[in-house]
């Protein structure tokens, strides 16, 4: 039987050229006032998800 693709994940995640995860940071959407530039500015960039949390992740994504 086919898996299905968790689709709330597959628009979160995305695989880089060496085949780890990609996932953008929390904290970015409101109450920016209270944050300073450079800590806004390091949320935009997106980072690779923790090995902690690996496992789930291509459990929601098998076709990876």
């Amino acid at each position: 039987m086919k898996q299905k693709t968790n689709r709330s994940a597959a628009k979160r995640f995305r695989v880089t050229g060496s085949g780890k995860i990609r996932r953008n940071k929390a904290y970015a959407r409101h109450l920016l006032s209270s944050k300073d530039r450079k800590r806004k500015r390091n949320l935009r960039k997106p980072t690779v998800v923790d090995s902690a949390n690996l496992s789930g992740v291509k459990r929601m994504l098998p076709y990876l």
